[in-house]
């Protein structure tokens, strides 16, 4: 193999993490209906990782300025043993949230998962725009999962956070991405 050939493999290569990035480091919230807002870890106390807080703060921020109307909290049962969205709403709450302007998914267990139970309430509700929470490199397949379910997904809220396993979190989106768009 030459040089050159080489060279154009792994830029193709890096190619796809750099545009997952980009996605997400350029993402803007807009006003929406609801932000779906993505789960994250939870820790052996019960309390929400810097990541999550980190999310959390986006949507509350989203709220607060009027930017959407409603927070759904989506998250399963983490490996700490402590279900995710009762957490996030919790926490929403003590920060000032409205119980009624949060609505809690349970079985947000993965992306897809998520997004499929977003569609739901969000057609049981007449929402019809949606805002995506969640870290930089997560914004493109968390935006695909839910256009794939009908959600008309008009911006993003991400947090200002970084934490260096990030860099694996990116490479890792750009192997999930072409494998959820593949499965349809």
């Amino acid at each position: 193999m030459s040089g050159r050939f080489v060279a154009v493999v792994v830029a193709c290569v890096l190619a796809v993490p750099v545009a997952i990035a980009l996605v997400g480091v350029t993402a803007k919230p807009a006003p929406a209906d609801v932000a779906i807002v993505f789960g994250s870890e939870v820790n052996a106390r019960g309390v929400a990782s810097p990541r999550l807080a980190a999310r959390l703060q986006a949507a509350r921020s989203l709220y607060e300025e009027g930017r959407v109307r409603y927070l759904f909290v989506s998250g399963g049962l983490g490996q700490a043993g402590f279900d995710e969205a009762s957490v996030m709403r919790s926490d929403l709450v003590s920060a000032g949230v409205p119980e009624s302007a949060i609505v809690t998914d349970h079985h947000g267990t993965n992306t897809r998962r998520s997004g499929e139970n977003a569609a739901a309430v969000m057609r049981e509700r007449g929402w019809r725009t949606a805002d995506v929470v969640t870290q930089y490199f997560h914004v493109a397949r968390a935006r695909w999962a839910c256009r794939r379910m009908g959600i008309h997904v008009v911006g993003a809220g991400v947090p200002r956070y970084f934490e260096w396993r990030d860099v694996y979190s990116t490479l890792r989106e750009a192997v999930a991405l072409p494998v959820y768009m593949w499965r349809g």
